[in-house]
């Protein structure tokens, strides 16, 4: 049995007559936190919503366990343990926090084993149990990113892909984002993190892709993509 939990080989993905990812092939390994970096429009999030089936592939396959999942609806995936917090957040705001979180856990009927992990959730972010019955809509986006994290942990995903998780959030805030993924990540969960503060989520994984114009660039051990003169010049600004 491989190790290889997701799988993309030649993805291609338009909208309209534009060609927003041009053949991408990646993969991330169980227990691995790798990262996806590049500048805004370089085709990342595309990647993201088509590997999780909102957004249909023109070309390519999806493997995820080992079988291809390309065309599977994102219900389907999450019930598979493939899922995605995605940009912007999307909480529903005007569900409480609580209520939010029991909408991660939809796919499942375990009850007693939800209640556990909601603890779990409390746990890694003590701000969302001190606020558990405030409407979502009202708390400020750091504060909503985790919500959405936390939520998306409510369905025990096995590969959790995070879609610029630090993005609008004040550096405190950031630090905290960073902070839990790599909790999530030393909790044994898989994680691709598409990130557009490259320095802080190469120094997070293990190995990372460097994406322009829909392609990937460069790839490789991320601690080797930092210290690249061509990735510091055009992400690092140096």
């Amino acid at each position: 049995m491989s190790d290889i939990m997701l799988k993309v080989s030649g993805l291609k993905v338009a909208y309209g007559g534009i060609q927003a990812v041009k053949g991408v092939s990646l993969e991330v390994r169980k227990g691995e936190l790798v990262s996806l970096i590049g500048a805004n429009g370089a085709g990342k999030t595309t990647t993201l919503k088509a590997v999780t089936g909102t957004q249909p592939a023109a070309d390519g396959d999806i493997e995820y366990l080992g079988r291809s999942v390309k065309g599977q609806g994102s219900w389907d995936l999450v019930k598979q343990g493939l899922v995605m917090v995605p940009e912007g957040r999307g909480t529903f705001t005007r569900m409480t926090i609580t209520e939010n979180l029991q909408m991660g856990a939809f796919v499942r009927n375990d009850k007693a084993e939800i209640d556990a992990d909601m603890e779990k959730v409390f746990a890694t972010f003590p701000r969302l149990k001190e606020r558990r019955n405030q409407l979502a809509g009202t708390m400020s986006g750091g504060e909503q990113q985790m919500l959405a994290m936390g939520r998306a942990l409510m369905a025990r995903p096995k590969v959790l892909l995070l879609d610029e998780p630090s993005m609008g959030l004040s550096p405190i805030m950031v630090d905290k984002i960073f902070e839990v993924v790599n909790d999530i990540h030393q909790q044994g969960v898989t994680v691709l993190l598409v990130e557009q503060n490259a320095s802080r989520a190469l120094q997070l994984a293990a190995r990372g892709y460097v994406m322009d114009s829909g392609e990937i660039t460069m790839s490789g051990d991320a601690k080797m993509l930092l210290n690249d003169p061509k990735v510091r010049a055009a992400y690092l600004g140096e």
